[in-house]
């Protein structure tokens, strides 16, 4: 049979796909059946006075401050209109409206290890907000911008720039309900699982996994054509990594590193410069097929609180 050759969309649609695995996208958000007022908390169950605004002072560090943020926004979240852009990968249609923010599939112990987390004071949507700033240990991934509620300590914006500071995404709340919803359903983060980079790393001798990105979850596709494909997501607290192997086949280009191995294909798609991508999968010299196959079927999803 002849190697297919895979659109370059494919692959960056995998990767659309991969940066919300587990979550919702924003159109899909829809609040609970009952609206009710939420109230925030402090460290220790105490809810924060009428009419003051949670400060950073409240926790240890603005690490510990953004990550409790994080975790109720796992639960509740501020509705009303929101504007996405999405610039990476791209789409026909890069910029649009919502009515709440899509999820962040954030690792608090990856965000702890691998950014370092600054505060300051600003607003969004004529709403007090905390804007934190996250500056990867890692000088080639994306560096964040946070935005979170100073009274209901629940993301109201956020954005993602390239090293060189380009735009590869955001989203921002333009108006706000009077009210929290709470989530139909909780978004908990997922965890590191060690013995699963431990069987990646048997299963392709020679990968260098970019610095501070680490496997989370696996899964077995299968295409209309019957081709099964590999799939593992790679994290460093926020910045996704999709790497896939199968028997079809992607062009190299930019975000989207490949190697050919025998009968398979091994593909990295992400936000990395293009040289990361590529030494990446450059010291792969084999495969080990029953590895990949066995991947899915010993590493389910799993999912933990803050490690």
């Amino acid at each position: 049979m002849s190697l297919r050759l895979v659109s370059l969309r494919l692959a960056l649609s995998l990767l659309a796909l991969l940066l919300t695995v587990g979550v919702a996208q924003a159109a899909d958000v829809q609040p609970a059946a009952q609206v009710v007022p939420v109230p925030v908390t402090m460290p220790g169950g105490q809810p924060v006075p009428a009419g003051q605004t949670a400060t950073v002072t409240d926790f240890s560090t603005p690490t510990d401050a953004l990550i409790s943020a994080l975790k109720k926004s796992w639960l509740q979240a501020a509705n009303g209109e929101a504007v996405l852009e999405l610039v990476f990968p791209p789409s026909g249609t890069p910029l649009r409206r919502a009515s709440a923010l899509p999820r962040l599939a954030a690792v608090p112990a990856l965000i702890r290890h691998n950014f370092s987390v600054a505060v300051s004071q600003d607003t969004v949507a004529n709403r007090p907000a905390l804007r934190y700033t996250l500056t990867p240990t890692n000088p080639q991934a994306a560096r964040w911008t946070l935005w979170v509620d100073g009274r209901w300590n629940v993301l109201l914006a956020y954005q993602e720039r390239m090293p060189g500071g380009a735009l590869a995404r955001r989203a921002e709340l333009t108006s706000v309900e009077p009210k929290l919803t709470r989530l139909a359903s909780e978004a908990a983060p997922q965890t590191v699982r060690p013995a699963l980079k431990k069987a990646l790393l048997s299963a392709l001798p020679g990968l260098k996994l970019p610095a501070g990105f680490e496997p989370l979850s696996v899964q077995r596709r299968t295409g209309a054509e019957g081709n099964a494909a590999t799939e593992v997501l790679l994290s460093d607290g926020l910045n996704v990594l999709a790497l896939v192997v199968s028997p079809r086949a992607v062009r190299a280009a930019s975000g989207v590193a490949v190697r050919r191995l025998g009968g398979q294909s091994v593909w990295l798609v992400g936000d990395l410069p293009q040289s990361v991508l590529e030494d990446t999968l450059g010291g792969v010299v084999r495969l080990n097929s029953q590895v990949v196959e066995s991947l899915p079927g010993t590493f389910g999803p799993a999912t933990a609180s803050d490690q």
